[in-house]
């Protein structure tokens, strides 16, 4: 106990503060979920004032530092061999380098540029991101042992040293997922409802365009309308990541009820089924534009704006900032993709059965697409403009058959190929419990509002 001696009463204290929670922190295991897992005795946490060479040295660089900090002691190496090192996470600020966090943390430069110099998994520590973590192992006198960089949630590319140079290698982690159920009634909007129980809006989104075929998200929802969901929740080492795959769902909306839930098919081809096995998907999305606006309806007679006279309206405006993504509406062909005074940037599709379905009125075009080029039902093909005779961003969106105008909204649609025969029985064992959950989970519910 004579070390104990070099160091004040007060710097004993408060060394003691600082190690017996982080002694219990560090020795929880890490989770299993990781391709890449450390042997489980490789690593011992040891108290923290006694492997630095002053507490006042310690305290100095951990000041300010609210990240897990934790020593330990490499019990792969024997007596004086044993190699210590302090471990802390930095997060990455808005502005921040890898320079400039390795002068934060007095690394020097020569393990920065050592690091860098490891190839392509190097590059990425040029552009690292606000909010991503970097962890740091290091002895005492800040020479870098090992450095881990979150690209994301399931991705970590670790630096370990080698000598006087770096390896890298990409890590994966591997979720875990369980099922979870969740039911909304809408009041005001499908995002409200969503948000009340959770949920982000990219699952609320998802959860749109699995019955965008069928209901119009613009113009039929009504309150009351409810929907209820089967999904996966992710999680990486115990720590939720995330939702996954929407495996079955239920959206009623006015008094209908839509079903549908996620099948794979032998060959690996997943999609959504209804419970007889035909394709929520049809040939043709009823809406181009996802949650927009309609300011004007197809229409034999409607007062034109600009005209001033009553004329016919052929199809359908929906009105959006400009800069939103239009989609094809379904497979096929680009007829035009060109431009005219009345009809500014637009573009005609030539599908199969004798169908055509032109867009209006686009500030720009979409990718690749041109006079000639092959589209698939959801690709971005333009955006909302005002171009052409328009008295404000919208696209002007019309659908023909065999050349004669039909109404967007109320014209049948050509379904998909649904479950083939072969697939049949299997498609009913795996679709079978997932409707049953949900009916269960219904029952539950109107019982306990019953009560």
């Amino acid at each position: 106990m004579n070390i104990l001696k070099r160091f004040p009463r007060t710097h004993i204290l408060i060394a003691i503060t600082i190690a017996m929670p982080l002694l219990s922190i560090g020795m929880l295991g890490s989770g299993s979920g990781r391709t890449h897992v450390t042997a489980p005795n490789e690593m011992n946490v040891v108290p923290i004032p006694f492997l630095t060479r002053s507490f006042d040295e310690f305290s100095d660089w951990s000041q300010g530092r609210s990240e897990l900090l934790t020593v330990r002691v490499d019990s792969t190496q024997s007596g004086a061999n044993k190699r210590q090192t302090l471990e802390r996470v930095e997060r990455v600020k808005a502005g921040d380098t890898l320079a400039s966090i390795f002068e934060r943390m007095s690394i020097s430069s020569r393990d920065l540029e050592a690091v860098l110099d490891t190839g392509p998994l190097g590059k990425f520590l040029e552009r690292i991101q606000p909010n991503r973590e970097l962890k740091f192992v290091v002895t005492p006198d800040k020479r870098l042992v090992k450095l881990s960089y979150a690209r994301d949630q399931l991705q970590t590319i670790e630096f370990d040293r080698n000598g006087d140079a770096f390896t890298a290698s990409q890590v994966t982690h591997v979720p875990t997922a369980t099922t979870t159920y969740r039911h909304a009634t809408i009041n005001q909007s499908l995002f409200g409802a969503s948000q009340r129980i959770g949920l982000p809006d990219d699952v609320t989104l998802r959860l749109a365009q699995i019955f965008q075929w069928d209901i119009d998200f613009v113009l039929d929802l009504r309150k009351g309308d409810e929907f209820s969901m089967l999904m996966e929740e992710q999680y990486v080492d115990g720590k939720f990541i995330g939702y996954g795959r929407i495996l079955a769902a239920e959206f009623v909306n006015q008094g209908a009820r839509y079903r549908a839930v996620y099948y794979v098919d032998a060959n690996g081809d997943g999609g959504y089924y209804s419970e007889s096995g035909q394709s929520m998907r049809k040939a043709f999305l009823r809406a181009p534009v996802e949650f927009s606006r309609i300011s004007s309806n197809f229409s034999a007679a409607r007062f034109h704006p600009i005209e001033k006279r009553v004329m016919p309206h052929r199809g359908i405006d929906y009105v959006a900032p400009t800069g939103t993504p239009i989609l094809a509406a379904g497979d096929g062909r680009v007829l035009k993709a060109t431009r005219t005074e009345p009809n500014g940037n637009f573009i005609v599709i030539d599908h199969s059965g004798d169908i055509q379905t032109k867009y209006l009125h686009l500030s720009r075009f979409g990718a690749g697409i041109s006079t000639g080029a092959r589209v698939r039902q959801g690709q971005i093909i333009g955006y909302v403009g005002s171009t052409g005779w328009a008295t404000a961003p919208h696209l002007h969106y019309e659908f023909l058959v065999a050349g004669v105008h039909q109404n967007p909204r109320t014209v049948p649609l050509p379904k998909a190929d649904p479950i083939s025969r072969r697939e049949r029985s299997r498609f009913d064992s795996q679709a079978a419990p997932a409707f049953a959950e949900l009916d269960r989970e219904r029952n539950d519910r109107q019982i306990a509002l019953a009560h």
